[in-house]
């Protein structure tokens, strides 16, 4: 296993670690925000080493996306739980997560590889920034009276749904609607 699929390896162990900690702390501690900043940022630094080094892989191709998801959808659902996030934002956000992972799943049964889009970095990137500011809203490491939060959220939203526009309009071949 290489570097970079180690890292990703790595992130998804931190996501039960990640729950443990909100479970045993709340938000009243940096100690999930530091564990989830620490997860994130695994994701572009094993990103960097696949592209740089040379050393993509279909494990990093298949797993990379996941534990991305895996990530963000657990500490939503946490956030939920702690009622800071509405439901219906996340129902929206893992409703895309399963809508592409099927549609990936459907062209890869027919050959067809879709790579992540700029839409889809940038849905992940504001996700990951909206959780960030939500874990730490409560501490001392950061407190705001904007809705910096919140902002990022719908941001991250309507990213969401951009995003996934874009992959099924990209790839609509993929789709075979023809054969309805």
């Amino acid at each position: 296993m290489n570097i970079a699929n180690k890292i990703t390896t790595f992130r998804m162990l931190l996501i039960p670690v990640f729950v443990i900690a909100i479970i045993i702390t709340g938000l009243d501690s940096v100690i999930p925000g530091i564990i989830f900043v620490g997860a994130a940022l695994t994701d572009f630094i094993d990103g960097y080493l696949a592209r740089s080094r040379n050393l993509v892989t279909n494990f990093g191709k298949f797993m990379d996306p996941l534990a991305d998801k895996l990530l963000s959808t657990t500490a939503l659902i946490m956030l939920i739980q702690l009622e800071k996030i509405a439901a219906w934002i996340v129902v929206v956000i893992v409703a895309r997560e399963f809508i592409i992972t099927g549609f990936r799943v459907l062209a890869a049964s027919n050959n067809v590889t879709i790579a992540a889009s700029i839409w889809g970095k940038f849905k992940t990137t504001t996700q990951f920034i909206a959780i960030i500011l939500l874990l730490f809203k409560e501490t001392l490491l950061l407190r705001f009276t904007f809705p910096l939060d919140t902002i990022f959220i719908y941001i991250s939203l309507i990213l969401t749904i951009i995003s996934a526009a874009d992959y099924i309009i990209k790839n609509k071949n993929v789709l075979d609607l023809n054969n309805i």
